[in-house]
């Protein structure tokens, strides 16, 4: 999974708003986490998999936009056989660190 941190605190000073972009390769997920202090949005750009949140798991595909509040469970999965790229960004936050982003504990067994 590829990660970049695009507008936030370190990039232009915003220390309540953070914009980012990831590449997820077929068969990649970014597990299950969430942000104690940030809600997050993200945009599926290209290809498709699955979104999961504290009501389960739906299908995702190019051109959805997905709104996490603060303190939810969320991830994806890359179920396709291409890239999935996102575009996100978080209200509340400009730092990981700021944002309280945890791992759910499923996510490491």
């Amino acid at each position: 999974m590829q990660v970049q941190f695009l507008l936030g605190l370190e990039t232009v000073g915003a220390d309540d708003f953070l914009l980012g972009w990831t590449v997820l390769p077929p068969g990649a997920k970014h597990d299950r986490h969430l942000h104690t202090y940030a809600d997050e949005f993200f945009i599926v750009l290209e290809g498709s998999g699955h979104i999961y949140t504290d009501d389960g798991t739906a299908p995702s595909t190019k051109g959805d936009v997905i709104w996490t509040p603060r303190g939810k469970w969320h991830g994806f999965d890359n179920t396709g056989d291409e890239d999935v790229v996102l575009v996100w960004g978080w209200n509340g936050a400009g730092t990981l660190e700021d944002s309280g982003y945890q791992v759910h504990p499923e996510a490491h067994r």
